[in-house]
Parts: C-alpha cells; structure tokens; sequence
C-alpha cells in the first residue's frame, strides 16, 4: 500500500506525467519492437517522486545523495544487477544506497506489488518510454525518458525544483500565445532524420555537450557559405580551423546510418565541436555543422548599432515572454550572444552559463528584435 505522500509539487505534476507517457507509448508502439508496458498511473508517480525529494535533502557522511530512479521490471531491464532481497522505497534506503549508483547511467530498479514501492536492484540500460526520475541536488528532479527510437540522450518531461515546477512544453516550446516567435525560433530539437525515419537532434546534442563541461561557452551558428559573419568577430581569428572539421557533416550525409557504430561516432564528433566551447571566446559552427574557428573574440560590426532590447521566453507550459535588456539576461556571453544576432540576422547563438542555464539567441524578423530562449528546462 502506497502511502500517503507530502510533497505538494509531486501531487501537482503527477497527471501531467502519466498523460506524457500514455501518450508517448502510444507513439512509441507505431515504430514496432517489442510491447511495452502499460503506463503508469499518476498515483505512483506521485509516490516516487515524493520519496525521492525528501531523499535528496538528506546527507550521507555530508554528501546529497545524486540518484536516478527507472520504473521497470528486472526483465525489461538491460543487463540487470538484482538484489538478493527486496528493498522498500524510502527515503533513508535511497540516501544508503546512492553512493553505489552515482556512476552516469545506472538507474535503481524501482516496481510495485501489494505492499508499496520497492528496489529490485540496478539496470544499466532501460527500454525506451521508461519512466525515469534523477535526484540532481538537494531539492532538483528531473523526469525523463530515453527517446522512442532509442538515439541519444534522455529527454526532459518535467523539472522540480523545491516548489517550482516546470512542465516542458513538447507541442509549442512554450510559444503557443506568440506565433511570431515560434517563427524565428530554429528548430530545437533540431532534427536530421535518417532512413527508417530516426531523427537527431543534433543542435539538442551540441547543447548537452556545451553544458557538461561546466566552463560555460559561446557558439555561433551560421549559414553555410556566409562570410558577413567576419565583420562581427575581432580580426585576426585566433584559432582558424583550416580545412574545416567537416565530423559531424560527414556522418550526417554518409550512406549507413542504421548501425550502432554511427550513432556512437555521430555523438563523438559532437562532443568533440561542444569541447572547444570551452575555451574563452566563440566557437564558430556552420549550419551544416562544420567547424571554422574556435576562440573567436565578438565585437559590434563596424556600421552597426548596440542592441538595446530582447525578448526571452522559455519552452515550459504556462510560461510568457518577456521584454528586457540583454544585460540583465546574464554576462559577458549572453551580451555578445545578442549583439551577434544582432548585426547577423541569420545567425543563431547559442550560450552556455558556468551556472547551467542554456539560452538559443535568433532573430525575429517580425518584432525586429532579438530573441532569446531558454532551452536549460531540456538539458539538465
């Protein structure tokens, strides 16, 4: 028997989730594989999620706990490590056992019979469409799941921090109330789609891998063939890529994309354009995802003028935009993010906070003004 939970966020979120994953299972059985399981009512979401909060604001020997849940039997589990016995679902067994599954990528094992919620031991890898709930900090969730087709990392459903809840917004990134906005946004996730109908998100990726290096960082997206971008960077380029890294290029346009090997080479490159990130300056990146530079010093173009105003929205259901000025959006990077936008209206920026927050910088043609969203709701 579940009991009775006290967390108020879990309550509140917890329809919202088992209508996301009624819904994605349901797209998920359309690709064919094998059958999944049925979705899981909002009650046990609730109760896990619950659990896992009071969890988070314990300490082991001085340490929070940081620990990802998965919601599956052992046999639907990839590679299963079973505990010899059963282990209920509280909060003082979760912060006990979290210095053994703090390693990225192992999930505890959490099912349910008539007694409550209990952990079965661990899985290294969980079927698609499983619901998957990470302990990052004292008091920060994330639910998520692994995508239908199985490519590339989790994906964000909802963020709990403390009372705050932040449900993504899949349809409309948040932009349902502003059409004009939508139309300038590019497209995140960003998708490449392969035969048998794979996508990749590879602007989704490039993002991730800005973020996990916690440096912060700052690239520019560019048409490919454009040379107007050189009139808002400082000349000389400090560090010119000659010819330019064409990795990720390479494997979008080659001929087998369905093995196992792609996908993992495709994910490697990525890493590779979000590691340069690192260093102080911009990364320069074509749309066609080919590297040209790295260390690139942004500067306001010679006949332009400082931009003075943006707007910032974010991809979470209920969210609105707002009008501000870009100094007051973040630092040194986000000013030279929006001044970029800026002068190259076709350009897009993309901003990685040492703090984690992740913003996409695009020019809206329509309100003839910058554009800034917040996409970090997806990344954590």
């Amino acid at each position: 028997m579940l009991s009775e939970p006290t967390y108020l966020a879990a309550r509140m979120v917890a329809p919202a989730l088992e209508a996301h994953f009624a819904q994605h299972r349901t797209d998920a059985a359309q690709l064919g594989g094998p059958p999944l399981p049925p979705p899981p009512p909002a009650a046990l979401l609730e109760a896990i999620i619950d659990v896992a909060f009071w969890a988070s604001l314990r300490r082991e020997e001085g340490r929070p706990p940081r620990i990802s849940l998965a919601l599956l039997e052992p046999e639907a589990a990839g590679q299963p490590l079973l505990f010899g016995h059963r282990l209920r679902l509280t909060p003082q067994v979760l912060i006990k056992l979290a210095p053994a599954v703090e390693h990225p990528g192992i999930h505890l094992g959490v099912s349910f019979d008539a007694e409550g919620l209990y952990i079965w031991g661990t899985a290294s890898q969980v079927p698609p469409v499983c619901f998957v709930l990470e302990v990052v900090e004292p008091g920060l969730l994330v639910a998520k799941h692994r995508r239908a087709d199985g490519f590339g990392k989790f994906i964000n459903v909802a963020v709990l921090r403390g009372d705050q809840i932040r449900v993504v917004d899949e349809d409309t990134m948040g932009l349902a109330d502003y059409p004009t906005l939508r139309e300038s946004l590019p497209a995140i996730p960003c998708p490449a789609t392969a035969p048998g109908g794979r996508s990749v998100d590879v602007l989704l990726e490039l993002a991730r891998a800005m973020r996990a290096h916690g440096r912060g960082g700052l690239l520019l997206l560019l048409p490919p063939g454009s040379e107007a971008w050189r009139a808002s960077v400082v000349q000389p380029l400090g560090y010119p890529v000659v010819p330019a890294f064409a990795g990720i290029a390479d494997l979008l346009t080659g001929a087998d994309r369905s093995h196992r090997d792609w996908q993992e080479n495709l994910l490697d490159a990525i890493e590779i354009v979000g590691g340069y990130t690192a260093v102080d300056g911009a990364t320069v990146l074509t749309r066609d995802y080919k590297l040209l530079a790295f260390g690139a010093k942004v500067t306001r173009r010679t006949d332009g003028t400082s931009v003075e105003e943006i707007v910032l929205t974010e991809p979470v259901v209920g969210s609105s935009a707002t009008t501000l000025h870009p100094a007051k959006n973040g630092g040194t990077r986000h000013l030279a993010a929006a001044q970029f936008v800026h002068d190259q209206h076709d350009a897009v920026s993309l901003v990685a906070s040492q703090d984690g927050n992740f913003t996409v910088f695009s020019w809206s043609e329509a309100l003839g003004r910058v554009h800034a969203h917040r996409i970090d709701v997806l990344l954590l």
